[in-house]
């Protein structure tokens, strides 16, 4: 298997474990705990009993953010496997980084929003589903950086001159 291919198979292991992540971190509702109980994007429970959470501006622009980046992921990796299994055009890699950047991009932009809407709330302690979608982030980015670099060796080998591998 040549760097090409390893790159690529990288890239798809990488988009999958951020997709996975992202959708645990969406579907749950752990994302902050407080005495009482605990909150996600969709539900918040207090003393074992769970409502839905009322329409909040800031919240709607979290959850809007983190369903277009599952999405995005889920068909960023789709387009990865595509590549992988048969020898697409350079095109393709590209666009396929540019939609695991974007994934990236929206997840971080949802877990900002977040983090601005329940920083400064006292007795409020963010929770493993907020951070499995920041652990999610790099596994995003470094997806389409694989797919990126793999193009790039379709493309030239002049591109990466200086890396010190057999091509």
């Amino acid at each position: 298997m040549g760097v090409k291919r390893s790159l690529q198979s990288g890239g798809i292991l990488l988009s999958l474990v951020a997709n996975v992540l992202m959708v645990l971190s969406t579907a749950t509702n752990y994302w902050t705990r407080q005495q009482e109980g605990h909150s996600g994007l969709w539900q918040e429970c207090n003393h074992g009993i769970c409502s839905s959470i009322p329409c909040q501006t800031t919240l709607a622009v979290t959850v809007a953010c983190m369903v277009l980046a599952v999405g995005v992921g889920v068909v960023g990796m789709v387009m990865g496997l595509r590549i992988r299994c048969d020898e697409g055009e350079s095109l393709r890699g590209q666009t396929t980084s540019a939609f695991l950047f974007l994934g990236g991009l929206l997840l971080l932009t949802a877990l900002i929003g977040y983090t601005v809407k329940n920083a400064w709330k006292n007795n409020v302690f963010f929770s493993w589903s907020y951070f499995s979608g920041w652990l999610a982030l790099p596994f995003s980015i470094l997806a389409g950086f694989c797919f990126l670099l793999a193009d790039m060796i379709m493309q030239s080998t002049d591109a990466i001159s200086g890396f010190p591998v057999c091509l």
